[in-house]
């Protein structure tokens, strides 16, 4: 396995390009199976979690070819209806397959999904949506089996115990498109990334309305076609730059950066004294106040509150700013993984049952850790940005399910960052207690 050595004490500098956005190519992928006809997607993200994607695809029928880093081209004109266990297994969004599967041939089976070290993530919500268009749903070895032979328009409500499911939304959506009759989608989450969902499938003839809010109205089609279609800029990536120039005291340009996808983490670094600036072309400028980091207070939300993809790098941040800070997790109530890696590298952090609170203001201190999820990853990465000599952050594949060429973009940014072999972690290192 690889691992991440930082050498900290850059303070960042220069100009950085967003990538696409993770969250909507994935659905977006699984969107393509709706249509008998050829689609084109550009402004991919290079990332593993693409990848898996594209070869479930290819499992399923569909013949997928790369045209560039960035642009993919899928053809799904003969198509089955079963994914492969060994390849959902390694990774939880491959769910969204089922409302495309449904759509589209009126059957689907989707071996269940594994659990998540962030937390517990059913899809009873999936399941729900499916039954309420006519679906007759059976779970069998572990398989989701659905027989949706009368598929129809009907209400439906994605409310459920945490709030509304992004996912569940969006296959009552990719269901809903090809389904006779009218669809109404109550409690819908209301993300970026389902909106740039929704675009897309317009522009393939789905007809709906309400799109951003959480009452959608889908009025179903007889079929669907092909189309081309650019996946909208990374607002967890844009927002961790972001973090990255303020817990550096860097200033930084971020090309492709989106603040109406970003109200509330904006609202937070502004109170943090973290100044984000926009040109008005989806370009950023950060630098901090003159007046230096401050202790903040966050809450995590569904969208458009604040996202719980950036709890822990912003927990990161915290720990370089001034008095005390509480992020609370109100998405994941046990996304706090990190935390003991952080007070590995000196952070003062208690946790109080859904809270992290933060003495900040401390120096950080290199130290091998270790990531337990993608955005754990990131947050280890920032703190060691900032942290005093060498911190080594081992299983990075997280990272690489989520962040495109991560480390090159830090290094074009002046970080002394390096992707080596485990072996590479010095002896002495790995044996310090902890």
């Amino acid at each position: 396995m690889e691992v991440f050595k930082i050498r900290g004490g850059k303070t960042l500098s220069g100009s950085v390009k967003a990538s696409g956005s993770k969250n909507a190519a994935l659905p977006l992928f699984a969107a393509t199976l709706l249509s008998s006809e050829e689609s084109i997607l550009e402004n991919v993200p290079d990332l593993s979690d693409v990848r898996f994607m594209a070869e479930i695809l290819r499992e399923l029928g569909s013949e997928v070819e790369k045209l560039d880093r960035t642009t993919w081209k899928i053809n799904p004109t003969n198509i089955v209806h079963a994914a492969p266990y060994e390849l959902v297994r390694k990774m939880r969004a491959s769910v969204c397959l089922l409302g495309p599967l449904v759509g589209r041939l009126r059957r689907a089976e989707i071996p269940m999904p594994g659990g998540c070290v962030i937390g517990n993530r059913p899809i009873d919500l999936h399941i729900r949506a499916m039954e309420r268009l006519g679906a007759k749903v059976e779970l069998k070895g572990g398989v989701v089996h659905i027989d949706d032979k009368d598929l129809r328009g009907n209400s439906i409500f994605m409310g459920g115990r945490h709030g509304s499911t992004v996912t569940g939304t969006a296959n009552a959506i990719m269901a809903a498109v090809l389904a006779p009759g009218k669809t109404t989608i109550d409690s819908a989450a209301c993300e970026p990334e389902l909106s740039d969902l929704c675009a897309m499938l317009v522009s393939m003839g789905a007809d709906i309305s309400g799109i951003g809010s959480h009452m959608i109205e889908i009025e179903g089609v007889e079929s669907l076609q092909g189309c081309r279609h650019r996946v909208i800029p990374d607002r967890i990536e844009t927002a961790t730059y972001v973090l990255a120039a303020a817990i550096t005291k860097g200033k930084v340009t971020i090309r492709d950066g989106r603040t109406d996808h970003l109200g509330a983490f904006l609202n937070v670094m502004s109170e943090c004294g973290v100044m984000v600036e926009s040109d008005g072309s989806e370009n950023l400028s950060v630098e901090v106040s003159e007046f230096g980091l401050k202790s903040f207070e966050a809450i995590t939300l569904p969208y458009p509150g604040f996202p719980t993809d950036l709890q822990a790098q912003t927990c990161a941040l915290a720990c370089q700013a001034d008095g005390l800070s509480i992020l609370t997790e109100r998405v994941y109530p046990s996304r706090f993984m990190h935390v003991p890696e952080l007070l590995r590298m000196g952070a003062e952090i208690s946790l109080e049952g859904a809270s992290s609170i933060i003495r900040g203001g401390r120096p950080l201190t290199g130290a091998p850790v270790m990531a337990s999820d993608l955005r754990a990853s990131a947050a280890l990465i920032l703190a060691g940005l900032a942290a005093e000599g060498d911190t080594w952050v081992q299983r990075i594949y997280h990272l690489d399910r989520g962040y495109d060429a991560f480390e090159k973009k830090l290094q074009g940014l002046g970080a002394d960052v390096e992707r080596l072999p485990e072996s590479e972690i010095p002896k002495a290192f790995l044996s310090q207690p902890g």
